[in-house]
C-alpha cells in the first residue's frame, strides 16, 4: 500500500491553491492576466493509478476592462498587443500602460523600463527604439498659406482704377478691408490687411498689404459668375511678397479664398486662417488612438513627436511572466510580430485609461473552495491509509 497517489494530489492541489491565491492577490493589478491549472493523471502500467501531476499553468490572455483615469500618460490597448519595453538590454512586453516621464525625456514605466516606438521622421520600417521626448521649442515657422472666406457686397460702386490709383492711405480707392495676423521666419507677428476693390461687375481687384506696405507688383483678381459664386478658374491668385525688417527671411504667401461669394448683402468675414506661428516652449504631451506621441506647445500648435510600437506573438500562452506585470519571449511563444495600433492585428489605444486585471474575482473565490476541498480529501486518503496500514501491523 502507498501513498504516492495521495501526496501527488495533495502536491497538484497545492499547486492549485498557489495559482488561485495569485490571481485573487493581482485581482487589482494593472494588465494582470489570471492564470489556470491543467492536471494529468500518473498511469505507469499498473492495475491502479499512480497520483496525479500538474501538465501546465495556463495564462489567459483575453482583454480586461478599460478604466478611465483622466491622466494623460495613461495607455490601454483596446484589442490585440503589447508594449515593448527594453530595461537592461532586456526587451519587455507588457499590457500594463501606467507611464511616467522622466526628466531627461523618456517614457518609463514604475520600474523604469522604458517605452519603445519610431522617433518622428525615421518611419517605422526599422527596430523600435526608446521614445525620448525632445525638450526643445518649436521653432517659428512663416505663413506661406492664407485662406479667407469673404461675402463682397455686389452693390457697391465701381471704382476706376484710371481715375483712383489705390493707395492703402485712402478709403476711397478700395472698397473693403480686412485686417488679419502673418508671421516671418523669426516668428516676428506682422499685420497682414486685404483690399478688396469692385473694379467692373463681377470682377474685384486684391491687394495685400503687410504692416502698411503693400505689394504693387503682385494683384490677385476674383471673378464671380452671375449666381455671385466665385469662378475659380478665371480667378487670378498670385503670391503676395513682403521683406519684413528684423534680418527674417522674405515673406511669401498665397490666399486660398475658396467659399468667397459676392452677394447684395453687407461684407463679411466669414473664416480667416493661416499656417504661420511663433516659437513655443513644450508644454505637454498626448497620445492618440493611433500611438503618436503629440507635442504640444505655448504657441497652441502640437506636433508629433514619435509612435508607440506594438508586438504581438503567434502563442500569446508561450510567453514567459517575468514579473512586474512584464513577459518575455521564450521558443514557444514565437518572435515578436511588431506594428502600430490600429493596423492589421493590433488593437488600437486608449489615452487616458488603463486595462485592469482580467482576473474573475468571484469565480476564483468558487475555485478557492474547491481547491481547498480537494486538498482536505487527499489527506482524507492519506489519513485512512494510515490506519489501514496501521491495522495491518496491529495483526500480530
Amino acid at each position: 500500500m502507498g501513498f504516492s497517489q495521495a501526496l501527488s494530489g495533495l502536491n497538484a492541489a497545492a499547486t492549485n491553491l498557489d495559482v488561485v491565491g495569485n490571481n485573487i492577490a493581482n485581482s487589482a493589478t494593472v494588465g494582470f492576466k489570471s492564470s489556470s491549472v491543467q492536471f494529468a493523471d500518473v498511469y505507469t502500467g499498473a492495475l491502479a493509478g499512480q497520483g496525479t501531476r500538474v501538465s501546465a499553468v495556463l495564462q489567459d490572455f483575453s482583454n480586461g476592462t478599460l478604466e478611465s483615469t483622466g491622466r494623460n500618460l495613461d495607455l490601454g490597448i483596446n484589442g490585440s498587443g503589447f508594449f515593448r519595453f527594453t530595461q537592461g538590454g532586456e526587451v519587455l512586453y507588457s499590457r500594463n500602460g501606467q507611464l511616467i516621464l522622466t526628466s531627461d525625456g523618456y517614457l518609463e514605466n514604475a520600474q523604469g523600463a522604458r517605452l519603445t516606438g519610431f522617433p518622428a521622421g525615421v518611419g517605422t520600417g526599422g527596430q523600435p527604439e526608446e521614445l525620448q521626448v525632445p525638450a526643445g521649442a518649436m521653432p517659428a515657422s512663416a505663413t506661406t498659406e492664407v485662406e479667407a472666406s469673404f461675402n463682397l457686397d455686389a452693390t457697391v460702386s465701381i471704382i476706376d482704377r484710371a481715375i483712383t490709383p489705390f493707395s492703402v492711405a485712402d478709403a476711397d480707392s478700395y472698397s473693403y478691408a480686412n485686417t488679419g495676423t502673418a508671421y516671418d521666419s523669426l516668428g516676428v507677428q506682422h499685420t497682414m490687411t486685404t483690399y478688396f476693390t469692385k473694379t467692373a461687375d463681377n470682377t474685384w481687384e486684391v491687394r495685400v498689404a503687410v504692416d502698411g506696405v503693400d505689394d504693387t507688383v503682385n494683384v490677385g483678381q476674383l471673378i464671380f459668375t452671375s449666381n455671385g459664386t466665385l469662378d475659380v478658374a478665371s480667378s487670378t491668385f498670385p503670391t503676395y511678397s513682403f521683406t519684413p525688417a528684423g534680418g527674417a527671411d522674405p515673406l511669401n504667401f498665397t490666399i486660398a479664398f475658396d467659399g468667397t461669394t459676392q452677394f447684395g448683402n453687407d461684407f463679411s468675414l466669414d473664416s480667416l486662417s493661416q499656417n504661420g506661428y511663433t516659437s513655443g516652449a513644450l508644454v505637454g504631451i498626448s497620445f492618440d488612438e493611433d500611438g503618436n506621441i503629440i507635442g504640444n506647445y505655448a504657441n497652441e500648435q502640437s506636433q508629433v513627436l514619435g509612435t508607440v510600437a506594438l508586438a504581438n506573438f503567434r502563442n500569446e500562452e508561450g510567453l514567459t511572466p517575468a514579473g512586474d506585470n512584464v513577459w518575455v519571449e521564450s521558443g514557444s511563444s514565437g518572435q515578436p510580430l511588431l506594428g502600430l495600433a490600429g493596423t492589421g492585428q493590433f488593437g488600437t489605444l486608449e489615452p487616458g485609461t488603463v486595462e485592469v486585471s482580467n482576473v474573475d474575482l468571484t469565480r476564483e473565490l468558487v475555485d478557492l473552495i474547491v481547491a481547498q476541498r480537494n486538498y482536505q480529501a487527499n489527506t482524507q486518503t492519506i489519513k485512512i491509509q494510515d490506519e489501514v496500514l496501521q491495522s495491518a501491523v496491529n495483526l500480530r
